[in-house]
């Protein structure tokens, strides 16, 4: 089957509303400040999706493991999170979450960074950006800037989240 009859299916079978959770995980943004958080959920709704959660956290990996499992939980298809992708000493989103992936998808932080690299130079490298899967959960760890969100959302995650979806529940 061709990846254009894939994704076909997919649309046809997966439907529009998929059920995403939103996290961003921040010492410092609050539901108020977090343009990040409200540029995801902006685009997820804008296709037809439900955000069945929204949440900013801190920085702390206990607390983004227990979110994230409690988002499997509830039944979320996706999960996006925004922030701690970085290299600073307080940056843990990465470290956390990969100890919970079962299957990675290391062609989404390849190509994040190099769409990046286009935007911003070789700063890209900085940036890790990471997806895969959590149980039957899709998981997409983003950088906390407005632009960086909008360039994973728009250039990688929405055109291929039903596609992706599908992939997780086909038998």
């Amino acid at each position: 089957m061709s990846h254009q009859e894939h994704e076909r299916r997919a649309r046809d079978e997966v439907g529009r509303a998929i059920r995403c959770g939103v996290i961003t995980i921040s010492d410092t943004r609050t539901p108020e400040t977090d343009t990040s958080g409200a540029a995801i959920r902006r685009a997820l709704e804008a296709q037809g999706h439900h955000i069945a959660r929204y949440a900013v956290v801190k920085d702390e990996p206990v607390q983004i493991v227990a979110l994230v499992r409690e988002l499997c939980q509830d039944g979320c298809q996706a999960i996006l999170t925004s922030g701690g992708t970085g290299i600073t000493r307080r940056d843990s989103t990465y470290e956390a979450i990969d100890g919970l992936l079962e299957k990675r998808l290391p062609g989404f932080g390849e190509l994040f960074r190099m769409l990046s690299y286009q935007d911003i130079g070789a700063a890209a490298m900085l940036s890790r950006a990471t997806a895969g899967l959590v149980g039957g959960t899709l998981i997409f760890c983003m950088p906390g800037s407005t632009a960086a969100v909008q360039l994973a959302m728009e250039r990688l995650i929405l055109p291929e989240l039903a596609h992706l979806v599908w992939e997780t529940i086909r038998q």
